[in-house]
């Protein structure tokens, strides 16, 4: 017994002594966390270098764009060809993917040899023997009767410009074929299919393998975003943010990129961890001071540096007995699958002895077990160092995404990560120990980048059936100048007919007379109170007019809230509330006794009969309360004050919003003669020449003439322009059929078609993967200030994307690009429709006073103008383009339609004031 654990302590003795000799021999190779880190961080730097436009040029890790935008997401169907070129033989593949719901996809493929005379002649005869052979499989296939899209693995490097378009860089391994290198190859292989004949073939794709391997694993994997290759050669790629990638153009969305990190230490960045066995391999390849980190870490070098590093310790007497034998010294002789054998747990050992004695050395056990480690030094030393760039392309990877922890998946192909025993849980081990804030599913590639090559065609795709689908979705709502100035010239017609008498009972746009006469002259002066109700808030206001040559106006004010019940109750619950807000502020500013004159900015339809008199013509914005259509606004106020019997008020003036605005703005530019809301609701007035104005007696001076002009189409008028969405919305809507302009282009309304179409995209499986959410259902859940944040071009995609995710909704990249870009067609309608409603307006004024050209001011206010990032430019330009001979500026209000109540109060006060003094 004793005997037995003699025998073992001194094997184990042996084989410590073998090991730390090996160790202390290759002491450069063995690589600390710390090391490994640092080119982690470099490798990153490089990234970066290649991503620019500026440095991209010097940069030794080229990050080429491949053009490849998405991954797949299981909705792909059909049956694609494939290529896959890149060794001694290259494979067709049909492809078919199907549509069942279950994700199957089944290949059928050949090889086909490459003889050297082909690969070594001229292009043309290289690229015609790969059309006669994919002629031979279509038609052994029987594929002849239908139009088959294709992609082209095509594993060389190559600089892409499109999808379809790829300019061959460089040969590599035993290819060499002439007039083949700076030429596109897509458009070589076209030819040769021509030529041929016989083929209906359309080549969508060229792919790099790793790009393949990515596309392949990311067809059973949505999570796969990174494309490893570790076998003979190595290389990554990864989908960048386009917004980083300078040498394409756009900043939406993501590509793929091909890192070609074989390169990686070109520029001497390495050379810290260079050992002299690298530096002997490099100097004895095919390409010296190229590819040098491919040369430390792929299965076409592991094996020859490994027979280095015999050589030298045979020659130190630490192997071998210092045998050195002629196939020892041969090159090529131990081979990168022989490190595999040695390093295999059991029989690793006995493969030693048998590969060793091969090359003639009479292997002891000794140095059998020292080989073994030498082949586990520099696997592992392989393993670690891609750890390490993989962990660099990780971290982008995250940062890009503002997460604090990733979740991802690597899919992986090549001969080294496949067959090492050892590898492939070495890489993934020490790949979580460098980036830990990320959680990395590695996805062994089973079917090859041929495959792959067909996913990226099959996405190209299904994109391009999808990009044509829903352009056709979206086309309704992009209108031609022509569209434009027939709405312009409707809405000219709609305003005659609310200002004729005979008319104006059947009209839609109704042309209300307001009774204001004139804006202000600076010399009004006073305290007034003002109310602003036209919404779910209401505001109380006390405000302050100093005229003098320092003009001043100074306001305070209270929000109120109307509950929803208020909003739909009885017409006295309403008043009664307002009432009770009012006696509120009035306790709030100690003013209860005071008998103020009012004006009450009342932002409904209503027909006056006098500056103090306003009779409902009915609720819009969401309002139901009853008894109140038909009757007199300020008489139901004056009711409800003299119900609580707390105060006492003058009612002078009854003004809508869109009054109150333009009022506003005219005291600080006397220009102003047309007030604009584009906010929750739409509207918009100005001041028109009695004598137009039908419905109201006297030819003399001007009123302000209150459009309503959200009602413009309710006849019918627009319903050409009128698409699905806006007919669900109003369908929906508390007040079917009525308001039908303000519901295209009123922020109460967009955010409600665009959920509408987004749900229609997403049943025809074009969004968040086919499944409506209940999130989605919900109406009005898509509120307009989110299409503000979503088109805002301070904004990533990214943060499109955390939007979506608060709503519920589970977005990929390319879903955040398609719901901007609805939100963009639906905000940009919206501006010109109310841009050419707008245009009729200047233009009937400018007629009015038989000017060749007219200078004016629009008085605006409301969230959509004021917050969303694009809507008043579009608006403005569409004026421009549509009342040429209007030059018209834009003035926004800054304290809302409450001041402009107050002044049309001040303006009626001083009138009356004159009218008694010249009595």
């Amino acid at each position: 017994m004793f005997a037995v654990h003699l025998l073992s302590f001194y094997f184990s003795k042996l084989k410590e002594d073998q090991i730390q000799k090996v160790d202390r021999f290759l002491y450069h190779m063995r690589l600390s966390d710390e090391q490994l880190r640092d080119i982690m961080m470099r490798f990153r730097a490089e990234m970066e270098n290649g991503l620019s436009r500026d440095t991209n040029p010097t940069a030794t890790v080229k990050m080429l764009p491949t053009h490849v935008r998405s991954t797949p997401d299981g909705s792909e169907k059909g049956e694609f060809l494939a290529l896959d070129l890149g060794g001694s033989k290259f494979k067709v593949l049909r492809v078919k993917i199907s549509d069942d719901g279950k994700q199957r996809v089944e290949m059928e493929s050949q090889l086909y040899p490459t003889p050297e005379e082909i690969t070594s002649g001229k292009g043309t005869d290289f690229f015609d023997h790969i059309a006669e052979c994919l002629k031979h499989f279509m038609e052994k296939k029987h594929m002849n009767t239908k139009r088959h899209p294709l992609g082209f693995t095509f594993s060389f490097p190559c600089s892409q410009t499109k999808l379809d378009k790829g300019v061959l860089l460089s040969w590599s391994k035993h290819f060499k074929a002439r007039g083949v290198q700076g030429t596109d190859v897509v458009d070589s292989l076209r030819k040769a299919i021509d030529k041929t004949g016989g083929m209906d073939v359309d080549v969508l794709a060229l792919v790099n393998d790793t790009v393949g391997t990515m596309m392949a694993c990311g067809y059973d994997d949505q999570y796969c975003e990174v494309g490893a290759i570790i076998g003979t050669g190595t290389n990554a790629c990864y989908m960048e943010e386009m917004r980083h990638i300078d040498l394409v153009e756009g900043d939406e969305g993501r590509m793929c990129i091909n890192t070609e990190w074989g390169s990686f230490g070109d520029d001497g960045s390495l050379e810290d961890i260079r050992t002299e066995f690298d530096r002997e391999i490099d100097r004895g390849s095919l390409n010296p001071g190229k590819q040098l980190f491919e040369k430390m870490v792929s299965g076409m070098y592991m094996g020859e540096l490994v027979r280095l590093i015999l050589v030298k310790m045979a020659k130190e007497g630490l192997l071998f007995e210092g045998r050195i034998t002629p196939e020892l010294l041969t090159k090529g002789k131990f081979e990168t699958k022989h490190i595999s054998a040695i390093e295999k747990n059991k029989e690793g050992l006995t493969k030693a002895k048998d590969i060793l004695t091969r090359l003639g050395v009479e292997p002891s056990h000794e140095d059998c077990i020292a080989v073994q480690h030498v082949c586990t030094i520099v696997s592992f030393r392989s393993a670690n160092l891609i750890a390490a760039t993989l962990g660099g392309i990780l971290g982008r990877l995250r940062d890009n995404k503002g997460v604090p922890r990733l979740r991802t998946t690597v899919g992986i192909d090549g001969s080294l990560y496949k067959m090492h025993p050892q590898y492939a849980r070495r890489l993934q081990k020490m790949v979580r120990r460098l980036v830990s804030d990320c959680d990395v599913r590695f996805l062994l590639s089973e079917s090859g980048s041929a495959k792959g090559a067909a996913m990226v065609t099959a996405v190209a795709y299904r994109l391009a059936d999808q990009t044509r689908q829903i352009n056709e979705t979206l086309a309704e709502f992009k209108l031609s100048h022509a569209q434009l100035l027939e709405v312009k010239k409707r809405m000219r017609t709609e305003i005659e007919n609310g200002l004729g008498k005979k008319t104006h009972e059947s009209a839609t746009v109704k042309m209300l007379p307001t009774f204001v006469r004139s804006t202000t002259d600076g010399s009004e002066n006073g305290d007034f109170l003002a109310l602003d109700l036209g919404g779910t808030n209401f505001r109380v206001l006390l405000v302050k007019i100093r005229s003098g040559k320092r003009r001043t106006v100074e306001m305070h004010n209270k929000i109120y809230a109307i509950p929803v019940e208020v909003m739909q109750g009885t017409g006295d619950e309403l008043f009664d509330h307002i009432v009770h807000c009012i006696s509120d502020f009035l306790d709030y500013m100690g003013m209860k006794n005071a008998r103020l004159p009012l004006g009450f900015t009342f932002s409904f339809p209503c027909k006056q009969t006098s500056l103090d008199a306003g009779i409902l013509i009915n609720w819009t914005k969401g309002f139901k309360t009853t008894d109140c259509e038909g009757e007199d606004v300020v008489g139901l106020l004056r009711e409800g004050i003299k119900r609580h019997e707390e105060f006492d008020l003058d009612v002078v003036a009854v003004v809508n919003d869109t009054v109150g605005t333009m009022m506003t703005c005219a005291y600080e530019e006397p220009t102003c003669e047309i007030g604009l809301i584009a906010g929750t609701g739409s509207n918009a007035c100005y001041m028109e020449e009695m004598r137009n104005i039908e419905t109201v007696e006297g030819d003399e001076g001007r009123m302000c003439v209150n459009m309503e002009w959200g009602a413009f189409g309710d006849n019918g008028c627009l319903d050409d322009i009128r698409t699905q969405y806006d007919r669900a919305v109003d369908d929906l809507s508390l007040n079917a059929g009525r308001q039908r302009y303000e519901k295209m282009c009123s922020g109460m309304y967009l955010g409600e078609i665009v959920r509408n179409i987004l749900i229609d995209l997403t049943k025809r499986g074009f969004l968040f993967r086919g499944q409506i959410s209940e999130t989605l259902k919900t109406r009005g859940i898509f509120e307009t200030k989110f299409l503000s944040q979503i088109e805002s071009d301070r904004l990533a995609l990214l943060q499109v994307r955390g939007i979506l995710q608060q709503l519920g909704l589970d977005s990929t990249c390319d879903d955040s690009i398609i719901v901007k870009e609805v939100c963009g067609v639906v905000s940009r309608r919206a501006a010109q429709i109310c841009g050419a409603g707008m245009a009729a307006v200047t233009d009937k004024i400018r007629e009015n006073r038989g000017l060749e050209q007219l200078d004016i001011t629009v008085g605006v206010d409301g969230t959509l103008y004021k917050l969303h990032p694009h809507f008043s430019l579009i608006m403005h330009q569409t004026v421009k383009e549509l009342a040429p001979k209007c030059n018209v500026n834009f003035l926004l209000s800054e304290d809302g339609s409450g001041k402009g109540a107050a002044l049309i109060t001040a303006v009626a006060c001083r009138l009356r004031e004159q009218e008694q003094q010249n009595k």
